[in-house]
Formats: structure tokens, C-alpha cells, sequence
């Protein structure tokens, strides 16, 4: 099992560009789909989870399904997967790239990468925004979120923990609501 967990995450690492948020619809097809490790909504928690934590959210939803999947060993052995392509990447390109970096070829390379990125973090946001529950009428919340965090320049750990304190009232009403 942690052979089969290690491997998956080295190839979840070794062939996502874009970071992290890129990593994800990779992360659930490998995790949900091929070897139903974990369910949908399990996979969902998770990747709120690793958002509301510091650090990158590859490494955090690595730590979160390894943990789940194989304990502490299980955590250890995704990290260390989904980071070390990256870290061979990074030492490689600091060694041999640097020198190539201004050349037109290698920039329209990286600038032909973009749209794929952008698509790569389009589709699981779309796909896990249905499987949520958003719809018209409660889309004004994370598009709020997305305002404030991008043009009004307040800092996401207010707007993540403004959802929190919302979410538990919200929660607490309803609770309320039905033992009444």
C-alpha cells in the first residue's frame, strides 16, 4: 500500500504543471477514481482543509490523503512523492536552464503553457463546484470571497476565517431549527 501510495504521488508530482491547484483534478482522478482511496466529499474536505492551512496545497492535500489512507506513514510517503519531481525539477533548472532562460524559444514555451494551467484549474473548480451545491443562488458568496481577496487586497486568511465563523452560525441555526 505505501509503495502503491508513494508511486502515485511521485506521478501526481512528476507530470502536473501549474502548482499545486493544477495537481488537484490529477490528485482525484488518482485518489477517487483509480484506487477509491477516498470518496468524492472525503476528497472535497480535504482539499477545504488543505486551503485553510498554511503552506502549499499540494503538499497539505498530501498530507491529508496519505494520512488518511495509511496513517503517518501513509503522510510521509505522499509528501515525499508529490515533492520530490518537483524538487529534481528545481535543482535541474537551477543547474542547467538558468543560462537558456532569456532566449524567445524557451519564453513562447512557458507563455504556450498558460492556457493549459489555466484549463488544468478551471475543470475540477467547475466539477467540484456542482458536486458542492453551488448555483446561481448562493454563487455570490465565493465570487464576494474572490472581490475581496483579489481587488479590495484583503488578506485570504480574514476571508477564510469570516467563512468559518459563518458556517458555524449558519450550522448552529439550522441545529437550532430542528429541534424546535
Amino acid at each position: 500500500m505505501l509503495w502503491q501510495l508513494f508511486f502515485s504521488f511521485i506521478k501526481i508530482g512528476a507530470f502536473t504543471l501549474g502548482g499545486g491547484l493544477a495537481m488537484i483534478p490529477v490528485m482525484r482522478k488518482e485518489v477517487c477514481e483509480k484506487h477509491k482511496w477516498l470518496t468524492e466529499m472525503d476528497f472535497i474536505d480535504g482539499i477545504a482543509a488543505a486551503q485553510s492551512s498554511p503552506g502549499p496545497i499540494a503538499i497539505n492535500i498530501g498530507v491529508y490523503v496519505g494520512y488518511r489512507i495509511a496513517g503517518f506513514r501513509g503522510l510521509i510517503v505522499a509528501v515525499l512523492g508529490s515533492v520530490l519531481p518537483s524538487f529534481i525539477s528545481i535543482v535541474l533548472i537551477a543547474a542547467y536552464l538558468y543560462n537558456y532562460a532569456e532566449l524567445v524559444l524557451v519564453q513562447k514555451a512557458f507563455h504556450a503553457l498558460k492556457p493549459a494551467v489555466i484549463s488544468l484549474i478551471a475543470i475540477p473548480l467547475i466539477d467540484m463546484s456542482r458536486k458542492v451545491g453551488l448555483n446561481l443562488r448562493n454563487l455570490w458568496f465565493p465570487t464576494l470571497a474572490m472581490i475581496l481577496v483579489a481587488f479590495v487586497n484583503i488578506s485570504p486568511m480574514y476571508v477564510i476565517l469570516v467563512t468559518i465563523i459563518i458556517a458555524v452560525i449558519i450550522s448552529q441555526s439550522k441545529k437550532k431549527e430542528g429541534k424546535n
